[in-house]
């Protein structure tokens, strides 16, 4: 197995644009990356550039699941701390991966606070931020370098945004391979601080972690890191509602016959919620990741 990142999988979905009045429509999917979601690019960069032999990070699953493979393929050591309601796919593939997951009920204790308990007992070990970290900006912008050698080039690039991680990579890649692409994210409407910061132009947190069902964006903020170049990099974030998220999740598997967990289908669900924001342009829509539970998946296709 390489510890290098698999290049991104980019589908052309011609009848989708025409129906969304788009001039082009690409997916870039990182759901064939390994581990199931872009992630993987993140934490391979942070394990591989950090002398620590044990890495400690808080994650919903997909940072989870990257990091400890890249810390397995590197022979070192990772503890995951998860919230008891994460993905119970996601929590096998973590010890699966090679991964010691630590449960908690963040009801009692948050993940910051686990963490930090857990770095006093494990004092040399590196505490790995799932999105906040210029190391994760780093490796998040091998996927921006990779839109930026897309022919034609997009007018207008949608990623997720939960922590803020991934649109901060690949605004750093596209600007390092001189595309000049506007990028736009797109955010659960219930977790909106995001695009409540953006208006605002300052940082605005959650008060609580949003329990939409793109499980990947559950953040109470975007990372000091990211925001620093999301401020001026972002264009716009649309707030995407839970029944459009759910309608992207189907669009893929329709449209594209692509399997999206629901965080993955924020950019389609922009797409539908907002079309005339994108119209006439051609769009590189990213698809952040498809490791979502069975029974969950099922029950949103055959909704």
């Amino acid at each position: 197995m390489s510890e290098s990142p698999r290049p991104t999988t980019f589908i052309e979905c011609p009848q989708l644009a025409s129906r969304l009045g788009l001039a082009s429509l690409t997916l870039a999917s990182e759901t064939f990356q390994w581990t199931g979601s872009f992630k993987f690019r993140a934490a391979m960069n942070v394990a591989a550039s950090v002398p620590q032999d044990m890495l400690i990070a808080a994650s919903s699953g997909n940072f989870g699941q990257a990091l400890a493979l890249a810390c397995t393929m590197l022979g070192k050591r990772s503890i995951i701390v998860m919230p008891k309601t994460s993905a119970e796919v996601k929590v096998k593939a973590v010890r699966s991966f090679g991964g010691e997951v630590d449960l908690i009920d963040i009801a009692i204790i948050g993940r910051s606070a686990r963490v930090e308990r857990l770095a006093k007992e494990h004092p040399d070990a590196y505490i790995a931020s799932a999105y906040d970290d210029p190391l994760v900006i780093e490796g998040n912008s091998s996927l921006g370098r990779e839109i930026a050698q897309m022919r034609p080039k997009p007018e207008i690039v949608i990623a997720p945004v939960g922590g803020g991680g991934l649109t901060a990579g690949i605004i750093q890649g596209l600007k390092i391979h001189e595309c000049s692409a506007e990028v736009v994210g797109a955010e659960p409407s219930m977790g909106n601080d995001g695009a409540r910061s953006l208006r605002a132009g300052r940082l605005i947190e959650n008060e609580t972690e949003p329990q939409t069902i793109a499980d990947g964006a559950r953040t109470v903020s975007l990372g000091k890191h990211n925001w620093k170049v999301l401020q001026h990099g972002l264009s716009a974030i649309v707030e995407v509602p839970e029944a459009a998220i759910l309608e992207g999740v189907r669009t893929l598997f329709s449209e594209a016959n692509l399997k999206s967990e629901p965080t993955g289908a924020l950019g389609i669900g922009a797409l539908l919620h907002d079309p005339k924001r994108f119209a006439g342009k051609r769009v590189c829509c990213v698809i952040s990741g498809g490791n979502v539970d069975p029974a969950v998946y099922a029950s949103i296709i055959l909704e």
